[in-house]
């Protein structure tokens, strides 16, 4: 330790923080830090109002802003499979995504962008544009054209919202395809998923109770031989949707990879009550078992490169059962000890904060662990809402803004620590598994001659000099699979062979940083020449190897 550490280590005791935050607070640091730019009030709905957000991001010395362009099945811009949102922005050609990328880029600040997973319209009068998904897809559609989430009880919206069902595969497709448009349209620097997951609004604290459009328990009875409509919180039924909307994470991660592999796929995460500790596990939070959102295992997996937990708690509360100081810094810690091979950065309700609050959840979130795991960075929620003096309507977002511009940036009576949290400017994080990869990664479709998807098989990964297995993974409702993070060298996949003929095994070659594409079409048994019906399943994993250089 040298003279500048030792002296720091003293100040921070007298201060009370600890010796790593203060030596971090007076060197360069690298930190994600973002407001989220809502869609429900001012931040980009003219080029004033975006000129004014990008001036206050970077008078707060942050480095991103996480700004919401899918609102409700819309488009806060022009180039989306989503339509251009109906609300009141400036008209065409305008562009609030775009110019919001061209103003930030140019103050050297990220832009993400931030779309609602599943909630896709909010009223019973239609959205104006008839190619908006609830007109194509909502309740005025029968059958399989009716794509919207069903309660256990029958109720087709959750408060005043209708949603997507994950479980459904043309409703997970057109999802998939609502983050991968703005990638493929747009520079963004990353994608932020919100709300993937399922409802609130449940018949009972962990009791899953949304899911239950027709196509998705059919497609569920298929997969498992069972014939019966599950109870909501049956083991297996419960799995079963948790991963249908880890499937829709892990298409995206891959898929915008395979497009541009340096945007940042990032997701906004609930943390509800006490932190996994207190609860009795991560498998009984609310989190994992009431919302059926797994997300310590996507970042297990390697499929969210930044998890932005949302730890909306206020710091003045204090007094048990609701100690939501302690419920904060619980959900930190496990948030920070659960980042595997990947970045976290904590979010916080500055809407229900004082500014002094917000400061020091701010310090909290950039403090290590206590098992020593720092946190990338932290959010704040929200640009438009940036104190409880705002959301109470005691005081103006500009005037509460410039307050807690002040307290993070300037020495003040918000924050007895010095120097200032937010002092100097930061870096964003790299991705070193982006930026300087070690493995590779494959994706691909399993499908008849016919085009027909094989769904629901299960798909089987090898080592191709030992032969053996390292992961197994079912297909989506098109055919889809992927699998990230693997070493580079020669592999093969198979897929189940109950039903299937014809070609069994396909070896490929992995490389670093890249995504390996496949397309694996068998024959159902018995029925090779002719157009197969759904579902299909295939392949022997103790055939041949196909040669991946040659047709398929």
């Amino acid at each position: 330790m040298n003279r500048f550490q030792r002296l720091a280590g003293v100040f921070a005791m007298l201060l009370s923080v600890s010796p790593v935050e203060s030596v971090r607070a007076q060197t360069n640091r690298s930190e994600f830090r973002a407001y989220w730019v809502d869609a429900f009030g001012a931040g980009v709905f003219s080029e004033a109002e975006i000129d004014k957000l990008v001036a206050a991001a970077k008078a707060a010395n942050m480095n991103a802003i996480v700004a919401q362009i899918g609102r409700r099945g819309d488009c806060f811009c022009n180039r989306a499979i989503m339509p251009r949102t109906q609300a009141f922005i400036a008209p065409m050609p305008f562009d609030p995504l775009q110019s919001l990328i061209t103003k930030a880029h140019a103050e050297g600040i990220e832009v993400h962008a931030w779309i609602i997973t599943t909630a896709i319209w909010n009223s019973v009068v239609p959205p104006k544009a008839p190619e908006h998904v609830f007109n194509q897809h909502g309740p005025s559609r029968t059958g399989y054209d009716n794509w919207l989430m069903l309660r256990s009880d029958g109720a087709n919206r959750g408060g005043a919202d209708y949603y997507l069902d994950p479980g459904h595969p043309a409703a997970a497709d057109y999802i998939v395809g609502m983050y991968t448009s703005v990638v493929a349209n747009y520079d963004v620097d990353g994608i932020n998923f919100d709300r993937v997951r399922y409802p609130d609004f449940t018949l009972g604290i962990n009791v899953p109770s949304w899911g239950y459009n027709p196509v998705a328990v059919a497609r569920f009875q298929q997969a498992t031989g069972r014939s019966d409509v599950p109870a909501a919180t049956d083991p297996q039924w419960m799995q079963w949707r948790r991963d249908q909307v880890t499937g829709i994470v892990r298409r995206v991660y891959l898929e915008s990879y395979a497009l541009k592999p340096h945007v940042r796929i990032s997701a906004d995460t609930i943390t509800y009550g006490y932190g996994p500790l207190s609860q009795g596990g991560w498998e009984n939070t609310r989190t994992y078992a009431e919302v059926l959102q797994d997300w310590k295992g996507w970042m297990s997996e390697g499929i969210l490169d930044l998890n932005i937990p949302m730890n909306y708690k206020r710091e003045h509360f204090t007094t048990e059962p609701n100690n939501q100081r302690r419920m904060y810094e619980e959900w930190n810690e496990f948030a920070k000890d659960s980042q595997y091979a990947r970045q976290v950065a904590i979010g916080a309700a500055i809407y229900l904060n004082n500014v002094d609050g917000s400061v020091a959840q701010v310090r909290k979130a950039l403090a290590p662990s206590s098992a020593g795991n720092a946190s990338h960075g932290w959010v704040g929620y929200s640009y438009r809402t940036p104190d409880t003096l705002t959301n109470t309507k005691l005081r103006s977002g500009d005037a509460s803004r410039a307050e807690l511009t002040r307290a993070l940036t300037q020495p003040s009576e918000y924050d007895p620590v010095t120097p200032p949290v937010f002092a100097d400017s930061a870096t964003v994080p790299e991705m070193l598994w982006k930026a300087q990869p070690t493995t590779g990664h494959v994706a691909g479709t399993v499908k008849t001659p016919d085009d027909a998807p094989f769904d629901q098989a299960r798909v089987d990964l090898y080592d191709a000099e030992t032969e053996t297995l390292l992961a197994s993974r079912p297909t989506d409702g098109t055919g889809w699979f992927g699998f990230v993070d693997l070493a580079p060298g020669r592999y093969t996949v198979a897929v189940d062979n109950t039903r299937a003929s014809g070609r069994r095994v396909v070896a490929f070659t992995v490389e670093a940083g890249k995504v390996t594409p496949l397309a694996l079409t068998p024959f159902r048994k018995g029925s090779e020449g002719r157009r197969p019906s759904h579902p299909v399943h295939g392949f022997d994993p103790h055939e041949p190897a196909d040669d991946p250089n040659g047709p398929r």
